[in-house]
């Protein structure tokens, strides 16, 4: 549109001037001199939205006025709609309500008509106005307080901030359409350059959420029901699941500056380390990068997580480093995600998963928590850093055989031994401490509390599968630190969904 004259503008905001002089007047009178600090913040905080609420409302209704007054003086201007046709009616008075951070204010525009189709209102198209009542601050702030902690306390933040502008079930449909445009902002998204010198680290892995029965993927379902079916039971048999998560996949992506390091700086000797051998620094984490799903599969999971290294190093410059727990499909993805783009990856098992398996087999020879048990350990996983993993392995059966282990502790030592020997070629751990890479998952394995654990997990938590979604993606939005770029990308977006003809707004003249 045009600009208007500004003119007469103090007489439409008399009711914000009455509003404030009236505020004024309610601090200066001799009431509020009894007031404590507190009083006066809970008093200001609420005069002080009605005040803004008042302030934005004046403000609707002169772009209203000025609205009337620009058409009244071009009587042959006519709207085409997005489906260009023209509307060559015009009728005042049409409303409609917005929710808004300062609570409810009312939008009065002209609508421009046709015969047989919609109404075309240009003031929605420069307001940018949602297609429903909630505005995009009142929006944002569902979404801030939504991925930070339950749905009931984002409502009570809402309220106490707002006043009650929106409904629980309302706020929950407003995170998972706060979501849409998650997958897109990071197709679009152009990381930033980094040195060949750094190596580029690649992290994976599950965990479980708790699900309502329909949004349990078909396998768990059928064995939730055929549990139903089979009766209550006081308890579960061991190893046997309740039925009730599904799995969520969480994939991280980040730089690291590369620290070389010894066996010794990863394992304390039993008796300590010694003063003339300072500990080196392990390497640091930069620029990590987040992606979770419970809907997609592992599969896509981790090819975003490639896109995203492919998007930091196209030329495969950088040494690609991939760190898991040693799950067999899991592996199995990433060799074939990395096959299929032709990239050269360091696959190395998360070094803790390995020192677990360790630790059971020292307890088949010592008590546990003893120094012997400790020091027995100490010596393997020194020796596993060292590159010497067949050797360890090969050394505890023939341990167990000298020792007439009985079955319980020999199968502790054998689950050992086959772990080992299954992944030699993941154990690399002499040649990633000497280039200064990572050699476990503590990215990933933080992601997990943090994006699942610390919200999905709460405690009496049954997700539907499109909140849970929603949330996941958010959180993991927020991690990354890119909450407000993304919120400008979303708005964006979602403008040209609901207003993909732009003549709506500029007032096309047709013949």
């Amino acid at each position: 549109m045009e600009h208007y004259d500004t003119r007469g503008t103090p007489e439409a905001f008399a009711r914000s001037v009455s509003a404030f002089h009236l505020l004024t007047a309610t601090l200066s009178g001799p009431a509020a001199g009894e007031w404590t600090h507190g009083e006066l913040e809970e008093h200001l905080q609420e005069a002080g939205r009605a005040l803004m609420r008042q302030l934005l409302q004046d403000h609707l209704d002169l772009r209203a006025i000025r609205e009337e007054e620009h058409l009244a003086a071009r009587p042959g201007l006519r709207v085409t709609g997005p489906d260009g046709r023209p509307r060559p009616w015009r009728e005042k008075e049409h409303e409609r309500w917005l929710s808004t951070v300062f609570g409810h204010v009312r939008v009065r525009r002209i609508a421009h008509r046709g015969p047989g189709v919609s109404n075309v209102h240009p003031s929605d198209v420069l307001l940018s106005l949602p297609a429903g009542r909630h505005s995009a601050g009142l929006r944002r702030l569902a979404v801030v307080e939504a991925v930070r902690g339950s749905f009931d306390q984002a409502l009570a933040a809402v309220e106490r901030q707002c006043g009650p502008v929106v409904g629980k079930r309302r706020l929950e449909e407003l995170v998972t359409e706060a979501a849409a445009d998650v997958d897109g902002f990071y197709w679009a998204s152009i990381p930033l350059p980094c040195s060949r010198e750094m190596p580029l680290v690649i992290q994976a892995d599950g965990k479980g959420v708790v699900m309502r029965p329909e949004a349990l993927r078909e396998a768990t379902r059928r064995k939730a029901a055929q549990a139903a079916a089979a009766g209550r039971r006081g308890r579960l048999a061991p190893g046997e699941k309740p039925n009730r998560k599904r799995m969520a996949t969480i994939a991280c992506v980040f730089d690291t500056r590369p620290a070389s390091r010894r066996p010794h700086d990863v394992i304390g000797p039993p008796e300590g380390r010694s003063a003339n051998r300072t500990r080196r620094p392990r390497p640091k984490a930069e620029n990590k990068w987040l992606t979770a799903s419970l809907v997609k599969t592992p599969e896509e999971v981790i090819a975003e997580a490639f896109d995203q290294a492919q998007a930091r190093d196209r030329h495969h410059l950088r040494d690609w480093i991939v760190l898991v727990d040693g799950a067999r499909h899991q592996l199995d993805v990433i060799q074939a995600e990395a096959a299929h783009r032709g990239v050269t990856i360091h696959v190395l098992i998360d070094f803790v998963h390995v020192t677990e398996y360790v630790w059971a087999a020292a307890h088949a020879f010592h008590k546990p928590g003893s120094r012997e048990a400790e020091a027995f350990t100490a010596d393997r996983l020194t020796a596993i850093l060292a590159g010497h993993a067949a050797r360890v392995a090969d050394e505890l059966l023939a341990l167990a055989d000298q020792a007439h282990l009985t079955a319980s502790p020999r199968e502790a030592v054998i689950t050992c031994h086959r772990y080992l020997t299954g992944h030699l070629d993941q154990l690399h751990y002499d040649t990633a401490l000497e280039a200064g890479w990572p050699i476990a998952t503590g990215a990933i394995e933080g992601a997990c509390r943090h994006l699942i654990a610390d919200r999905l997990d709460i405690t009496g938590a049954r997700w539907g599968l499109a909140g849970a979604e929603a949330v996941l993606k958010l959180r993991a939005v927020t991690s990354n630190g890119d909450l407000d770029t993304y919120w400008t990308f979303h708005i964006a977006r979602e403008h040209e969904r609901l207003y993909p003809n732009p003549d709506q707004a500029t007032f096309r003249l047709t013949a």
